[in-house]
């Protein structure tokens, strides 16, 4: 490649080493923003929704961003560049990334700030440090919260501490999130923000009419792993089911522990009771949601919770473990 980092465009010219953007025509110019992340469509996830839904609101205030994410299963079709709605452009390499590949994409987008999502993702911390190297502004979304005892936070926490030690702005979704993510990092609180999540509510509205009046409907939707409850949930299943007749549960979503729950709908004999629907696309969730009275929220651990929030939209009473972020927006009795 004949482009050099002299070829890059001069658009953060007030970037000290540490990161801060002061310049309001650096912060109101028109740039392309690349997104990196390795949770992205056709994954369902909070993580997920938000960059897409953020990289919605950017192009319509005239960015140009991109999404760089990595290719899902080795028979996948969706590798390369993949267009999404509104010119959203997606970068799905097949190869372990290194500073070649991820210096040409940054240079041949043009790519003027970039900003990583979640530190469970390799790529985005890999593409931090990259950006920096080439005198890039970098912003940095944390989107989950960690403990600081076990071998996989402690390493995690190292991490994450080299690489914000050099990004210009940490962005936390909630203010539990922001505690959590300035001492794991060892950073100063100035220099995070909390930005909470939202979701659209003319898209998440009630509908009465889909519910079923012989029943008392429990939604969840997640994907069926350990740190969203379904140990948990596997064990209040039985109870409610032996306690009231009229209740049955709906369960969104997808994961290893999904087979927790089909044993149990086995041995019980309750397959007309819980009803497993699989993985639930984004734009069939509030079809979802509206079939049911009541939304439940197993969670271990949890920054922000946006399926309470379509769920609230939709019209269900929320039930949700009492962690993270949830009590800062959900008032709990």
């Amino acid at each position: 490649n004949s482009d050099t980092i002299s070829d890059l465009p001069n658009l953060a010219p007030n970037v000290s080493t540490m990161g801060d953007i002061n310049d309001k025509d650096v912060i109101n110019k028109k740039i392309c923003i690349a997104m990196v992340s390795d949770f992205f469509f056709p994954n369902m996830g909070g993580v997920e929704t938000h960059i897409y839904q953020l990289a919605q609101c950017l192009i319509s205030l005239g960015h140009r961003v991109i999404v760089i994410t990595h290719a899902y299963g080795k028979n996948s079709e969706r590798r390369g560049v993949r267009w999404m709605m509104n010119g959203l452009k997606c970068v799905l390499p097949t190869v372990l990334l290194t500073l070649p590949l991820v210096r040409q994409v940054l240079i041949r987008e043009r790519v003027g700030l970039v900003h990583g999502h979640s530190a469970f993702s390799a790529l985005a911390n890999q593409t931090l440090l990259h950006a920096r190297t080439l005198g890039l502004p970098t912003v940095f979304t944390d989107h989950s919260l960690f403990g600081f005892a076990d071998v996989s936070s402690i390493l995690t926490n190292k991490l994450l501490n080299g690489i914000l030690s050099d990004t210009c702005h940490v962005i936390c979704v909630s203010h539990t999130s922001k505690e959590n993510t300035a001492l794991r990092a060892m950073l100063c609180p100035s220099r995070i923000s909390v930005i909470p999540n939202a979701i659209d509510a003319d898209v998440f509205t009630p509908d009465p009419d889909q519910r079923d009046t012989n029943y008392i409907t429990i939604v969840v939707l997640s994907r069926l792993v350990y740190r969203k409850g379904v140990d948990l949930l596997s064990r209040v299943i039985p109870i409610i089911c032996q306690r009231h007749s009229d209740v049955r549960f709906l369960i969104g979503g997808d994961g290893p522990k999904r087979l927790v729950l089909e044993e149990l709908r086995e041995r019980l004999g309750i397959q007309d009771r819980v009803l497993l629907q699989g993985q639930v696309p984004h734009h069939q969730v509030r079809a979802h949601l509206v079939r049911g009275d009541i939304f439940l929220n197993t969670s271990l651990t949890e920054a922000f919770c946006m399926a309470i929030l379509e769920g609230a939209s939709c019209g269900l009473s929320v039930v949700s473990t009492n962690v993270g972020g949830i009590p800062r927006f959900c008032r709990l009795t």
